[in-house]
């Protein structure tokens, strides 16, 4: 693979060559100038594989490396124990998959030169297979605090940050840049966006993902990114995670949740915004591992539930696009059932795509025996192929699977899309308290800035952090900003050593994460205030940290501690921007969750305390 960039027409024709005898039925499948598929072609193609192929077509797998064919020789180790073979290259042949997911940690995403390169390659050794068909590359590109491709790309706020700034044009920009930067890259299926209405402020694993508590708010966004992700049919989007994740204390990477909402809640609460998807169009809807016992009470998670996935969503919801499985390697889908025994299941509640089994082997070969028993119909599976082949043809793929390097230059974090991304974030930022006009802060009054707070791992890519960004950017904005960081659980050493900078600040800027009742973030802030300096906290993920907090007299929501939106905060604070954001989810007073300290659609302007 190396640096290669777009192949030559020789080697196109080479690599295609396998797919020559079956496109000759009656000529390419492709989609036709209005996008619609011919079906006669794709059923061709399918009459045309063999069973181990069409098993193979169902499952989209991760493998490590950033070349197809010669990746670093960890990758290479790292392939051989998780899944038997050393280079993507090898995993397409031996088990003909019909989709690969890239991850930051399995090094697929180290810069976009290498990401369209990786792509191409993957094409390349996919189409040379007999009857080879083109490879649907997906990732999970939410934005915000789930990101796969970092900087240089264009990387926006995340859900929760939209949905403060309450623009539906907005989230259709996201969709639409966000959509032709991955698509240059070869990124054609994008696991994004969140469709779950996040009611739980303890749900560990949506949070800010969410566009947030209202149903009908959160369906609105859903519907706008959707329409811009898929845009001139430049990328397939995905409404996750049906039938609603939003009210779970539990992860499901880690737990089985148990969603307890009536029919009619569901129905109220988190059934809009995947109704608003499939009218918007939506390509494919990856479902939860979650269990709805008043949608199905036979303790199975929603992935292995025909009566939700084929009984709601396909035949009362009228969905016939793409339902793609959450990880098979998440705990919630595998409590109940063994490996070998999911992804059966998974078919026969009605999935189309099987993604990243802990072990393809175990997978692979489970479906393939299913259906030599008897127990999976092979014309079960051709339904399922016939929808992967449908957006294929969609996506243009059968026509142009590969990308070029100029492509790259053309479409990836241009100064456009990173302005556009700047101007968005502004319109984010919450300014939830603002007593005796603390904010905005003058640079003459104020010039000394003392940064300090929690410091997360930066997500997305993006350089972190975040007290470094910050005191960067007001730095830039005139101000001599300092940053110290004292951490998400800070020691009384941090907090002493932070207190006594702050002694020598004009004001302090303090960043918060996650705060609870038991937090040593309290105690931090409480001492800074102890200080006398105007103290300005910014909570850096879930705004919920406002309740922990009420004696803090300028308190900021940014929804995200990438760095666009630590950088719109700072404009903020600096007075260089007005804050525009409204919370998209109540703030519950900390000791007394029935009390709402702060409604949906809050958020002050400067010239209100």
């Amino acid at each position: 693979m190396g640096n290669t960039s777009v192949p030559s027409r020789r080697t196109v024709l080479a690599a295609t060559a396998g797919m020559t005898t079956a496109l000759a039925l009656g000529g390419t499948a492709h989609a036709g100038p209005d996008g619609k598929h011919d079906d006669r072609k794709l059923r061709a193609l399918i009459a045309r594989m063999s069973l181990p192929e069409k098993v193979g077509q169902l499952f989209v797998m991760r493998v490590y490396g950033h070349s197809a064919t010669a990746p670093d020789q960890a990758d290479i180790d790292a392939n051989l124990k998780e899944i038997g073979v050393r280079t993507a290259a090898e995993l397409i042949a031996k088990y003909r998959v019909g989709g690969i997911i890239y991850f930051t940690w399995a090094h697929n995403t180290r810069d976009p030169h290498q990401i369209a390169d990786l792509s191409n390659g993957i094409q390349r050794v996919s189409l040379a297979q007999p009857r080879g068909l083109p490879v649907l590359v997906s990732t999970d590109q939410e934005h915000g605090i789930v990101c796969r491709v970092g900087e240089p790309a264009t990387l926006f706020p995340g859900a929760m940050a939209i949905g403060a700034c309450g623009s539906r044009a907005d989230a259709r920009t996201l969709g639409r840049v966000a959509g032709q930067e991955l698509r240059a890259l070869g990124i054609r299926q994008n696991y994004s966006p969140v469709a779950d209405v996040n009611v739980n402020p303890a749900n560990p694993v949506i949070g800010v993902r969410s566009f947030g508590a209202e149903p009908a708010a959160v369906a609105g966004m859903v519907a706008a990114e959707v329409a811009g992700y898929q845009h001139a049919r430049q990328l397939a989007a995905t409404a996750k995670h049906f039938p609603g994740h939003g009210d779970t204390a539990v992860d499901s990477h880690y737990g089985f949740p148990v969603i307890t909402h009536t029919r009619d809640q569901w129905n109220q609460l988190d059934a809009p915004p995947f109704r608003a998807a499939i009218r918007a169009g939506i390509d494919s809807i990856m479902t939860a591992h979650i269990m709805v016992p008043a949608l199905d009470d036979s303790g199975d998670p929603a992935t292995l539930s025909r009566p939700i996935l084929t009984g709601i969503l396909r035949e009362e919801l009228g969905y016939d696009g793409l339902v793609v499985t959450d990880s098979l390697g998440m705990e919630g889908v595998r409590t109940k059932y063994g490996d070998d025994r999911v992804p059966v299941l998974a078919l026969k509640a009605g999935v189309d795509q099987l993604l990243n089994p802990p072990s393809l082997d175990i997978a692979w070969n489970a479906v393939l025996k299913a259906v030599q028993d008897g127990e999976l119909t092979e014309a079960r599976l051709d339904e399922s192929i016939l929808r992967i082949l449908r957006l294929k043809a969609k996506l243009r793929l059968f026509d142009a699977p590969y990308v070029s390097q100029g492509g790259v230059d053309r479409n990836v974090g241009t100064a456009s899309h990173l302005r556009t991304a700047d101007r968005i974030a502004e319109r984010t930022t919450t300014l939830l308290v603002n007593a005796d006009s603390t904010l905005p802060l003058s640079r003459r009054s104020h010039p000394k800035i003392l940064v300090v707070g929690a410091d997360p791992a930066s997500p997305s890519g993006t350089t972190g952090p975040p007290t470094g960004v910050l005191a960067a950017a007001l730095t830039e904005l005139g101000f001599t900003a300092t940053a110290l960081s004292t951490g998400t659980a800070p020691s009384s050493a941090a907090i002493a050593k932070a207190v006594e900078a702050a002694r020598t600040a004009d004001a302090v800027v303090v960043g918060t994460y996650n705060v609870t009742a038991s937090s040593t973030q309290k105690a931090l802030v409480e001492q800074l205030l102890a200080t006398g300096r105007p103290v300005v906290a910014v909570a850096v993920r879930n705004p919920y940290d406002v309740a922990h907090l009420p004696a803090v007299r300028a308190y900021l929501a940014s929804y995200s501690w990438t760095d666009v939106e630590l950088r719109a905060a700072a404009r903020v604070i600096a007075g260089r921007v007005a804050p525009r954001g409204k919370l998209p989810v109540p703030v519950q007073q900390a000791d007394d969750p029935t009390r709402v300290l702060y409604p949906i659609g809050h958020g002050l302007s400067y010239g209100r305390g």
